[in-house]
């Protein structure tokens, strides 16, 4: 069955329930696991005007934070996994957008699949904030599982 999950998490509260499945799945399969954080690049300064020194120093500083947040959030799913006893290792890329890097992940570490979580918006929520989600599911080769 499945040998290795790609676990991409947001650290949001229903992030941190698909993870903690996701780790629950790969003990039961005895698979291994990649923690997944997408820092989402804003977007080019081209698209504000101008690239001035205070833009790039405003951006840098962006990528740092995000990049920071991202580790915090993968040392995370990291302590879950060691306390189940699944091998893990975690990546951190700058995607525009997300879903992209999630799917260009997993088919560079050949996951046999990826856990995620949906957040569960509907009607116009859905359609202004988008879903992450919904994209991976659409634009993946290998099966997707949704926690909900």
């Amino acid at each position: 069955m499945f040998k290795h999950l790609l676990i991409p998490t947001d650290g949001s509260p229903q992030s941190g329930k698909a993870v903690k499945a996701g780790i629950r799945l790969a003990q039961t399969l005895g698979a291994c696991v990649t923690g997944f954080y997408a820092v989402e690049l804003p977007w080019p300064a081209q698209a504000y005007g101008a690239d001035t020194a205070g833009r790039r120093r405003v951006l840098t500083e962006y990528g740092r934070h995000a990049t920071a947040a991202g580790r915090r959030h993968l040392d995370t799913v990291h302590r879950i996994a060691r306390a189940a006893g699944v091998p893990f290792d975690s990546v951190i890329t700058e995607s525009l957008p997300p879903d992209a890097g999630i799917i260009a992940a997993a088919r560079k570490l050949h996951c046999d699949a990826i856990v995620m979580a949906s957040h569960g918006r509907r009607g116009l929520a859905s359609i202004v904030i988008g879903s992450v989600t919904r994209r991976v599911l659409l634009g993946s080769k290998i099966p997707v599982l949704v926690y909900r």
